[in-house]
């Protein structure tokens, strides 16, 4: 299994609307668009991140061509943060 882990990093100055995160961002244009095979959201208590996005996906084929549907997810940052993200994608080992 391939995840994707999208990390918004914390900072005095960074704005981060949780619950349009989760209910519209992910909920309703990730899951639209992207249709990862599921995904979870993290909120930092302590450490370098506000929040981290995550997307499983049953291969990295099936990623490679759900990530080429993600201009409408990109194009809603503006709308939950003013954060710009890193992304890192993972091989699960069990």
């Amino acid at each position: 299994m391939i995840k994707v882990s999208v990390l918004y990093p914390a900072g005095d100055d960074v704005t981060f609307d949780v619950d349009y995160y989760r209910q519209t961002h992910f909920a309703d244009i990730v899951a639209r668009t992207i249709k990862p095979a599921r995904w979870d959201v993290e909120i930092g208590v302590d450490g370098p991140y506000t929040a981290i996005g995550n997307l499983y996906f049953d291969s990295l084929e099936a990623m490679e061509a759900s990530m080429a549907n993600g201009e409408e997810a990109l194009a809603d940052l503006p709308n939950f943060t003013n954060a710009t993200p890193t992304m890192q994608v993972s091989r699960l080992v069990d």
